[in-house]
């Protein structure tokens, strides 16, 4: 990761920028079930917003994104929460996943979450490998969760569970 990154709060001033990256994820095909990027308004709405960052580069830019959303409104899942990240395609492989994935981690973490998950579909190698190095697991394979553009895909459940929230 080069020094001129910096991890921000996501904010409304990102918003054309993140909805521009997570359609660009979309439309490569191993991202997401959805089949376009939703409104701000949406996405605003759906992210919990004291787990949610960017990386921007020194003019601003938005690098990617990282947010999380409740798995469940059960008291019984208070601590369990469910993550996206997305990086522009100009910037894969200078460490923005990785740098996101620690500020939603230390977040969570100091908000008392213990458990952090995410489908990945298994095509996604790089996905997979970063949230590994992020101390991510892989719990299973979900056969056929879903159809994605007339076919029927897998998806690897991953979680990192906390080693401090008890």
């Amino acid at each position: 990761m080069t020094a001129s990154v910096l991890v921000v709060p996501l904010t409304a001033d990102h918003a054309d920028q993140v909805i521009a990256i997570y359609q660009a994820g979309i439309d490569e095909g191993n991202a997401t079930f959805e089949p376009a990027a939703p409104s701000w308004e949406q996405f605003d709405a759906a992210k919990l917003p004291e787990h949610r960052f960017a990386a921007v580069d020194e003019t601003g830019r938005l690098l990617g994104w990282v947010a999380a959303t409740r798995v469940s409104e059960r008291s019984a899942y208070v601590g369990v929460v469910e993550h996206s990240v997305y990086v522009h395609p100009d910037a894969r492989g200078r460490g923005v996943a990785s740098t996101l994935l620690k500020a939603l981690v230390d977040s969570t973490e100091a908000a008392g979450i213990w458990t952090i998950q995410s489908g990945i579909f298994p095509e996604n190698t790089a996905s997979l490998t970063v949230h590994e190095r992020a101390g991510f697991r892989v719990i299973g394979v979900r056969e056929r969760i879903g159809r994605h553009h007339g076919r029927w895909r897998d998806v690897v459940l991953v979680e990192r569970r906390s080693s401090t929230v008890q």
